[in-house]
């Protein structure tokens, strides 16, 4: 019988509910972990995680046997979980519903290694309208404004 061979590289992009400033760098790192982890147990290769405040980037390398959206609701589900059960955040802690999810080559991957271990160096120029916006437009996806994150710019 053949076997699979498969080369999916995905970002995905989602944000804190209300885009309210609640990952803070004193626990950041420890949520980042926890999120490998769950990517891990699901057979992905996790490539390169980091974010803002208020928003998430993570890239992997996909197991093709696992839906993007079921991956995204564990993530999303699990890590709000922890933030709880480890009170780390002083305030009701939740995602926003939707996510970005946008696929490369592999030629692509340390370029957006890069991107995204710099996201705080990238958002000192950008907003995250601004970034989120410019991928949809790059990879062609449409969109409606009213159906994007919630932004206060």
């Amino acid at each position: 019988m053949a076997n699979s061979y498969t080369q999916l590289y995905t970002q995905l992009v989602f944000a804190v509910k209300y885009r309210e400033a609640l990952i803070l760098p004193a626990w950041e790192g420890q949520l980042y972990r926890y999120i490998t982890g769950i990517i891990q147990n699901r057979k992905h290769k996790l490539m390169a995680i980091n974010g803002m405040p208020d928003h998430i980037h993570i890239f992997i390398s996909m197991n093709p046997d696992d839906a993007i959206s079921d991956l995204v609701r564990e993530v999303k589900k699990a890590s709000t979980d922890f933030i709880k059960a480890q009170k780390l955040c002083p305030f009701k802690f939740q995602w926003q519903a939707g996510y970005g999810a946008f696929s490369y080559s592999k030629s692509h991957s340390p370029r957006v290694i890069r991107y995204v271990l710099n996201q705080k160096e990238h958002h000192r120029k950008k907003t995250f309208r601004e970034e989120y916006t410019a991928l949809l437009k790059a990879f062609e996806v449409a969109y409606q404004d009213q159906y994007l994150f919630d932004f206060f710019d």
